[in-house]
């Protein structure tokens, strides 16, 4: 490795980002800061509006009150339709419908399945699915017949071309079956089941209602290996309950990955045994002045089981050499000066760093991703690489190659934003790319030299995004998405330079800056997600956005009988009659969960996350 060039270090002051340094075009906001609580009352008065009935409906509940959606004028033209086939999201690779072939599930239905342990487990997450909106006992047996006697089978086999999370279904009036090569099959199978039976079996109690399923086969596989969602937990902190509420959206959608954002300079979220201040120390804030958190490592293996049980895996997220305040904050020794400074609330970016030209940072970052490795069992280890703009290019790339090298000595393999390209190639290294423009020789370069993708384009897939101009939180530096937007890319063509097979697959990023709860975290997903996930899984000849809005749209009641917060957007025809019954919606609150900061703040940019990176300044 060539020496890391040294200088006098740069005192670590978020105001010290000059403006050349930040993305053209995205103005800093008045420098006070906008509380959290002020962010939730905005997205309860938006949400009350565009869920506010014509005149003369029922009125949505008062502030503080849930939200239950409430058809717009232009909503009654699409009255809900019987589920049919064809009605599943991600769309199924093939669909051969058969009329008067419909199967009734009945309080009499058995669940077979053969003797594999992950058979058994998926047969009973169907169970646990099924028994609290039916209400019916819906036991599991040892038995994989077809289900002559009206029940369900689900059967590993031996098919190499469904690989291995591809699954088909069969559903004749006899019953039902699926069958995959793996427990990821057959998991990915039992959601498409789901989303065959109305949307009343979301409902968490019992339901009155005939539990059909339409007749006919499907046969289904991704397209691409790697399907994700991200969930910035450095910037808020979301606890465990949360999280795993948020692995279980992933899933319904057949996303097989979650990146944990876990370290910023608002917050470092994991514990860490060989460095406790880390957690102790920099995991006391967030944005806004709110009391942090951070997982212990009880908390992170729960998380990342309950995310294995559903086929999902977890790839965690240390960010360097920049975005490392809360780091320095708890360990001044790790930075360029040796100083540690005061907790940063704010959401500047650009301004923090590890020295690196000290072998204490080297320690440090071997202890941490060291540790991390026992706990991830995944193969992924993120290693951020985004927006160091005090580190001169040189130093740079020297800290990015022995950082893939300490990856690599625990035995994964890295993952970093695409700002890492050009540092030597790593074995099997993946770039996060999250461009907004089409055209990136450098990464393109990186991709000749052997790594491969996952496709975050801000303009398309960060959730964090604003739907509107009046949507109440998120930000508008990468443009507005909507949901034909978050639809309307092509991953296998969308980087020029880079072919298909170089392509591993598609991710949605939630930045959490502007996002202060649960019910904002869902209201940012849906319906946005499944759009990303529909890229990421079928194929691309199925993409269509006529056909993905009216599939969609049956996923609204859905989501209300479960009570998940959703943006009722105008381009999707909703369905006019809602379930039987419906849950209330979860609301969008109207109290932030943590207090408001006593004193002003730094001045927020309108970019949040990852973004375009200016040329690094003249640092280090």
């Amino acid at each position: 490795m060539p020496p890391v060039p040294t200088a006098a270090p740069e005192p670590l002051d978020p105001s010290s980002v000059a403006a050349g340094e930040r993305p053209a075009g995205h103005a800093d906001l008045p420098v006070r800061e906008p509380a959290a609580a002020e962010l939730a009352r905005a997205a309860t008065r938006s949400a009350e509006d565009a869920l506010a009935p014509p005149p003369g409906d029922v009125p949505v509940p008062s502030a503080g009150d849930v939200l239950v959606p409430s058809a717009s004028r232009a909503d009654r033209a699409a009255p809900a339709a019987r589920v049919r086939l064809g009605d599943v999201v991600p769309a199924p690779e093939r669909v051969a419908p058969v009329a008067g072939a419909d199967f009734v599930l009945t309080p009499d239905t058995v669940i077979r399945v053969g003797p594999d342990d992950a058979a058994r487990a998926v047969a009973g997450q169907l169970a646990d699915l099924l028994r609290p909106a039916t209400g019916y006992p819906l036991p599991v047996a040892d038995d994989t017949r077809a289900g002559a006697g009206g029940d369900i089978a689900l059967a590993l086999v031996d098919s190499a071309d469904l690989g291995p999370e591809g699954y088909r279904l069969d559903v004749t009036s006899g019953g039902v079956r699926v069958e995959a090569a793996t427990g990821a099959g057959l998991f990915f199978g039992v959601q498409t089941l789901r989303q065959l039976l109305p949307a009343a079996v979301e409902s968490p109690t019992p339901t009155a209602g005939r539990w059909v399923l339409p007749g006919g086969s499907i046969t289904d596989r991704p397209r691409f290996p790697y399907r994700g969602a991200m969930l910035d937990v450095a910037r808020h902190f979301f606890d465990v309950p949360d999280v795993l509420r948020v692995i279980d959206h992933l899933a319904r959608y057949k996303i097989n990955h979650l990146h944990l954002h876990l370290t910023d300079d608002q917050g470092w979220r994991i514990a860490v045994d060989s460095w406790p201040r880390l957690a102790e120390v920099g995991g006391a804030s967030e944005v806004g002045g709110g009391p942090g958190g951070h997982y212990s490592r009880d908390d992170y293996r729960r998380i990342v089981a309950y995310a294995a049980e559903r086929h999902v895996t977890v790839v965690p997220e240390i960010d360097l050499p920049g975005h490392t305040h809360a780091a320095l904050t708890a360990y001044g020794e790790l930075a360029p000066d040796g100083v540690a400074p005061p907790p940063y609330t704010g959401t500047e970016v650009g301004f923090s760093y590890v020295d690196p030209t000290s072998e204490r940072t080297y320690e440090f970052v071997a202890d941490v991703l060291g540790e991390l490795a026992v706990l991830t069992p995944g193969p992924w280890l993120h290693i951020g690489g985004d927006e160091a703009f005090k580190v001169r290019p040189e130093a740079y790339a020297a800290f990015v190659e022995r950082a893939q090298r300490i990856v690599a000595a625990t035995g994964r393999t890295v993952v970093g934003w695409h700002q890492i390209a050009p540092a030597a190639h790593s074995e099997g290294r993946v770039l996060q790319w999250w461009g907004t423009g089409g055209e990136d020789p450098v990464t393109a370069d990186a991709v000749r030299r052997g790594a491969r993708l996952v496709l975050s384009p801000a303009n398309h897939a960060y959730l964090d995004m604003k739907y509107a101009p009046d949507t109440p939180i998120g930000h508008d530096w990468a443009g507005l998405i909507d949901v034909r937007r978050a639809y309307d890319w092509d991953p296998g063509t969308h980087v020029a330079g880079v072919p298909a097979d170089a392509v591993l697959g598609v991710e949605a990023p939630l930045w959490t800056e502007s996002v202060t709860s649960r019910a904002e975290v869902e209201f940012m997903l849906f319906p946005r997600l499944p759009a990303i996930a529909e890229l990421g899984w079928s194929p691309r000849a199925t993409h269509d956005w006529a056909g993905f809005r009216d599939r969609l749209a049956g996923h609204g009641p859905r989501w209300a009988t479960a009570g998940v917060a959703f943006h009722r957007s105008p381009e999707i025809p909703w369905p006019t009659e809602p379930p039987a019954s419906a849950a209330p919606q979860a609301a969008i609150p109207t109290q932030a969960e943590h207090p408001a900061p006593s004193a002003p703040q730094t001045a927020i940019p309108t970019q949040t996350g990852p973004k375009e990176a200016p040329a690094p300044g003249p640092s280090v």
